[in-house]
């Protein structure tokens, strides 16, 4: 008998690479400890999932994910047995950031700041157009959500501070600034505001949501709260991710916390859970 534990790396890298259904994630990794640890790689996984409409009201839906090492787009319709990839050979040029349903439409943003439009009839992507452009950004976070009828795209700028000793340890990091533009998709133009009237924004690995403040006592209007989704800080600090969190004013551009405790993790970024108003 073959001691599977001891199967190369990155043989087992390429197998990972290569399974389509999350079945196949959860028995790839139930194999063996080692297998295991291929799978809790957060890069390995669906990153990110927006539907067309409710699945519990009707069978017509599209879910559309971000998901494997190289952030890539793809969907899946009720019947599909395989995902359907926007690319047929990604690579790690063309990441994408995030993606939302607005409008009857697809709209993702990558990162390097471009938005893009897609359709989707049948079990075919059909279209695909560039719809906006921030110009000369190369390194930063993107987020797209629609707020009151508008799309928006949302900037997040950083900054980390290395060990002179190791460029590989990375001491501490943290946001230092979020710009946000109204998409203009007639023009095919972004506009920054500094003024969401009385929104909120919400922003995070797991997803990009718009509220009205005066609906939820506590949260303050024209601010974006945002959690740690540095992802190389959960694979790679020995204490895990999760010190970025807080609450940026987006009129004066100053950052408070949102909580004042430690919450640190090895496994995955905090995740925004959205209350139903009564």
């Amino acid at each position: 008998m073959h001691d599977w534990s001891e199967l190369q790396h990155d043989l087992l890298v390429l197998i990972v690479r290569n399974l389509n259904l999350i079945e196949d994630y959860l028995n790839f990794g139930t194999v063996c400890k080692s297998w295991h640890s291929h799978t809790e790689e957060p890069r390995a996984f669906i990153k990110q999932a927006v539907l067309s409409a409710n699945p519990s009201h009707t069978s017509d839906y599209i879910l559309m994910v971000i998901s494997g090492p190289h952030d890539q787009l793809c969907f899946w319709r009720p019947g599909d047995l395989l995902w359907t990839n926007y690319i047929k050979e990604p690579t790690a040029y063309l990441r994408f950031t995030d993606v939302v349903y607005s409008n009857c439409q697809f709209y993702a943003v990558t990162s390097r700041g471009r938005v893009q439009v897609f359709v989707v009839i049948g079990h075919r992507l059909t279209k695909c157009r560039t719809v906006a452009q921030i110009a000369n950004q190369h390194s930063e976070q993107f987020y797209i959500l629609e707020s009151l009828g508008s799309l928006f795209v949302v900037m997040q700028s950083g900054k980390e501070i290395r060990d002179p000793g190791d460029d590989n340890e990375v001491l501490t990091y943290g946001t230092t600034h979020f710009h946000v533009y109204r998409v203009n998709l007639a023009a095919r133009k972004l506009k920054e505001t500094r003024d969401i009237g009385d929104r909120s924004f919400f922003l995070g690995a797991n997803a990009s949501l718009s509220v009205q403040a005066a609906q939820f006592p506590g949260i303050k209007p024209n601010h974006i709260y945002f959690t740690d989704n540095w992802l190389d800080a959960y694979i790679h600090l020995e204490e895990g991710g999760g010190l970025d969190m807080g609450v940026f004013n987006i009129a004066d551009g100053s950052v408070q916390p949102h909580y004042d405790g430690v919450s640190l993790s090895l496994v995955c970024p905090p995740i925004w859970v959205t209350p139903t108003p009564s």
